[in-house]
């Protein structure tokens, strides 16, 4: 049998992630394995983009399933599964930042000081450059332009995930787009 993945706009992927829910809901582990099987890989990739780290990422997936294990009972709409699921993993992800903030000193990010490797075009510099912009950024900065860019949230989407007005994610995603063309203007100077 051919493993699917979920995707934002396939309607038979959600029709039987709400099916999984349902039967996860009834008791079923075997629900809840195929469940976990179709979400851990693009899960672990957002955590990974939201904490920078693939360890870190592992620590908040685990979080994240245990949350979904204890709430999964209460998702009324088990549509909503693919925007719930990445609320949970970003608060975990927040969450552990702040835990780590907590018990150490903030440091200030580090700019990679080993050579970059002969880059072929223009285009992959550029690649690198913003990808070296981004590392910059807070990690909720991080973590809104992933889900917008990468996971593709629209702003009603982010505003219910973050639990803000759909407002303040325009006006977030604002500052951190600003943020990143003032990193990518002091890099090339």
């Amino acid at each position: 049998m051919k493993k699917s993945s979920p995707h934002s706009g396939d309607a038979k992927d959600r029709l039987l992630d709400e099916l999984l829910v349902l039967r996860v809901k009834e008791g079923s582990r075997e629900a809840w394995q195929l469940l976990v099987d179709r979400w851990q890989e693009k899960l672990w990739r957002h955590a990974r983009r939201l904490v920078g780290s693939e360890d870190g990422a592992w620590d908040v997936m685990q979080d994240a399933w245990m949350a979904v294990a204890r709430q999964i009972k209460g998702l009324r709409d088990p549509g909503a599964l693919r925007r719930w699921l990445y609320t949970i993993v970003t608060r975990a992800a927040v969450n552990r930042y702040r835990r780590e903030t907590q018990e150490t000193a903030v440091a200030s990010p580090t700019l990679d000081t080993h050579p970059a490797p002969e880059q072929t075009s223009p285009r992959d510099q550029a690649v690198q450059a913003l990808k070296q912009a981004l590392r910059q950024l807070p990690g909720e900065q991080q973590a809104l332009l992933s889900m917008h860019y990468l996971e593709e949230f629209g702003i009603a989407d982010l505003a219910e995930i973050l639990g803000v007005p759909e407002g303040t994610v325009k006006s977030r995603l604002y500052h951190a787009r600003q943020r990143v063309k003032q990193i990518l203007e002091r890099m090339e100077s």
